[in-house]
């Protein structure tokens, strides 16, 4: 009898091992495609991720325009701005602004939808073919008024910054990030949007994934999740914080697309660029001037190498923080080291003794919108005194005596003269960025600095490939090109924009490396790649490498083809067609750019340039002479800009207008006096008016910016004896 019982427990044991075994072993079919199944099927389980996701900013990130949503008064309001009135009214359940339209003529619209909630709600309008616009006037919703979130004089209907105008433009600029499922559908040839999404706010699936698989392995009677598939959603709670920091992002970064159809289960590279530390986009130290959002900052923090990640401040749903206070750091940082005076020199409960204010300084963004920079940083009002970049520090402390030197000797009065990071990063930046050739050491230092983020050290990289051709820096960007890091990788790319091969051996080299990048895992690397190979014949003939190289190139024009609503992605288009050698589908493509934003400099000059080499001399005067007044003015806009006025010169020159390209040129060099392009121009625009004396001086600079250039040189040689004919 026991031993019956033995055996039956051995065979239920051993059929229900086996059970399970076929169980885990039957899978969903390899190639097995999710889909959006929409947020109602997702709160049937998920109830209380439900309830804390209504009413959050990701809810209210866009809505029809009903009274459900819009918060703005338009109960017969006004508001006037340089000379424009806007009239903001409603009948019923429908709201209209009467502005100045496309046309330059007063005209109603109505507001189709709403984006936002707090601290502002912004409204939009349907133009023509699909194509939604972000009306002029934004309601202050802490405030209750109404307000323009740009405080300068508009520049007219014909500008890209009227509300009218490609950068106010809803399907480019802002309908990815506050909708989900989102597909920009533009078709070029008719100059129409056929948008479409799933759903019209920041849904569950904007987050974790289309559901359908999940939803099917739920429904399930499987004990195991899919081996193929494990739940069938982004695994945001994995133990690697990749793929949660890669779900939000593509919406709180500043990026360019590589291509279409993001989703969180995709890799943040396959599909988007993260722009580096520019200094037209954060200060020199890194901390955020124009509106880069969270992640490009959060990279550079100790955190993010350590692995925190969004969901251990916020909640994911409510998107509210986990705690109140300091209570938020000392989940990790230890109370009783940090949470007093000995440490922030401040009373306690007071605003100086809040964490977030002395590392996490914020900015005020569109009028009304503070947001904390991201870095983390520990405040460094010495960096201000030698660099002019703010400080957590001042933004509190603002009397007269209270200035930066003032706050630096403080610091070093509670934490003594030496730092961990000296030199700061920002210096050596800030020194890379003025081409500063004793910063290349420290740069080359930099790019292999393990107590920096990824985004510091691509950043070095890009600056030695753009800054300094030296054989030093060469080495560096080449080896770069190896890195396990995307964002370096690409960064290093840079080096090649442009790049003329020397030696027949060094250009073999340099081509072998460059192919191996056609196959790089990352979509960003192979599309520049690609781009870079197309103008740079240099690359081993091999058929393995010419197939590599059409798959990377329809990868490239698949990521510009789905912003065709851009003049930029058709200029792209343009030159990679001419650098094929295809003139009649560049010129196509130059005109299509043109036609799209007649406003912007920029695809003139390269029509021009095609059509130059066609003896087309008559068009060609007639497009820079154009382009030389769009590019004026935005040199009277932006006067501090070297390369605008670099281009304004040489096109000045191009035009015949000399005198004009040496006043631009010379402001070029006063505002980049480290660029040696610049003043290499400069140079040979004096030498070509014979100006001799005003050319040895410009080439003597030219030395002292590269003194081992042997090009240089020979020009400063040449130039000293046409200003002293007699050897004077």
């Amino acid at each position: 009898m026991k031993k019956r019982w033995i055996y039956g427990i051995i065979i239920f044991l051993s059929i229900t091992s086996i059970g399970l075994a076929i169980d885990w072993w039957s899978a969903l079919p390899e190639g097995e495609q999710a889909t959006y199944v929409g947020r109602q099927t997702c709160f049937q389980c998920h109830q209380k991720e439900a309830a804390e996701w209504k009413g959050s900013d990701h809810d209210l990130a866009m809505n029809p325009a009903t009274p459900e949503f819009v918060l703005g008064d338009f109960d017969n309001t006004e508001l006037e701005h340089f000379g424009i009135t806007s009239h903001m009214t409603h009948e019923g359940d429908k709201y209209f602004v009467t502005t100045q339209g496309p046309d330059g003529k007063r005209a109603r619209f109505e507001v189709k939808y709403v984006i936002g909630v707090r601290p502002l709600q912004q409204y939009l309008a349907e133009l023509e073919r699909g194509r939604i616009q972000v009306l002029p006037v934004t309601w202050d919703t802490e405030m209750k008024r109404w307000y323009y979130v740009s405080p300068d004089e508009p520049f007219g209907p014909d500008d890209p910054l009227h509300w009218t105008g490609s950068a106010q433009n809803w399907n480019h600029m802002c309908a990815e990030c506050h909708t989900t499922n989102w597909a920009k559908n533009y078709d070029v040839a008719t100059d129409a949007h056929h948008f479409s999404f799933s759903e019209m706010r920041v849904s569950c699936e904007a987050c974790h994934g289309p559901g359908s698989i999940h939803v099917k392995l739920a429904n399930s009677h499987s004990v195991f999740w899919d081996r193929r598939y494990g739940y069938g959603l982004a695994k945001l709670k994995a133990k690697d914080a990749t793929a949660q920091l890669e779900s939000c992002a593509p919406c709180h970064s500043h990026r360019r697309h590589v291509a279409p159809g993001h989703t969180p289960l995709d890799r943040f590279h396959d599909h988007y660029a993260l722009s580096l530390l520019d200094d037209h986009l954060y200060h020199p130290d890194g901390q955020i001037n124009e509106e880069v959002y969270v992640f490009g900052s959060f990279t550079q923090s100790k955190m993010y190498r350590k692995g925190v990640r969004c969901t251990d401040c916020h909640n994911p749903h409510s998107l509210k923080l986990k705690f109140e206070g300091n209570k938020l750091c000392t989940q990790c940082h230890l109370e009783a080291k940090y949470d007093i005076p000995s440490h922030h020199h401040h009373k306690m409960g007071t605003k100086g003794a809040a964490c977030v204010e002395c590392h996490m300084p914020s900015k005020t963004y569109m009028g009304v919108d503070p947001r904390r920079d991201h870095s983390l940083r520990i405040p460094r009002p010495d960096l201000s005194v030698k660099l002019g970049t703010p400080n957590a520090c001042n933004q509190c402390h603002t009397k007269p005596e209270e200035n930066a030197e003032w706050a630096s000797h403080k610091v070093e009065e509670w934490y003594g003269p030496k730092r961990r990071d000296d030199p700061h990063y920002g210096e050596i930046l800030a020194a890379g960025r003025a081409g500063k050739q004793e910063a290349e050491r420290s740069l080359i230092k930099l790019t292999r600095e393990k107590e920096v983020g990824p985004i510091v050290r691509a950043t070095a990289v890009s600056l030695l490939a753009t800054r300094y051709n030296t054989p030093e820096s060469r080495e560096v960007v080449e080896r770069a090109l190896n890195s396990k890091e995307e964002l370096v990788r690409l960064a290093a790319l840079q080096g090649f924009e442009g790049w003329t091969p020397g030696p027949e051996q060094e250009a073999s080299e340099i081509g072998k490396l460059l192919a191996e990048g056609l196959t790089d895992s990352s979509r960003g690397v192979r599309s520049e790649v690609a781009r870079i190979l197309s103008g740079l014949p240099i690359m081993p003939d091999t058929s393995q490498n010419q197939k590599a190289l059409k798959q990377a190139l329809e990868e490239y024009k698949a990521g510009l083809l789905a912003d065709g609503d851009q003049s930029g992605s058709h200029m792209s288009l343009g030159i990679l067609y001419a650098n094929q050698g295809d003139m009649k589908k560049a010129e196509a493509e130059f005109r299509t750019a043109i036609k799209l934003s007649p406003a912007v400099a920029g695809p003139r000059s390269n029509l021009a340039q095609l059509l130059e080499q066609q003896g087309r001399a008559d068009e060609v005067k007639t497009l820079r002479t154009k382009e030389a007044e769009l590019l004026a003015r935005d040199a009277r806009l932006l006067p501090e800009n070297p390369m605008l006025q670099y281009r304004l010169g040489l096109l000045y020159y191009l035009l015949g207008r000399e005198d004009e390209a040496v006043t631009a040129l010379t402001k070029a060099c006063d505002l980049e006096p480290q660029s040696a392009d610049f003043r290499l121009m400069l140079t040979l625009l004096y030498e070509k008016q014979q100006q001799w004396k005003l050319a040895w001086e410009s080439a003597a600079a030219l030395v002292r910016l590269q003194p081992n250039n042997p090009e240089f040189r020979q020009i400063y040689l040449n130039m000293y004896q046409k200003a002293n004919p007699e050897g004077k």
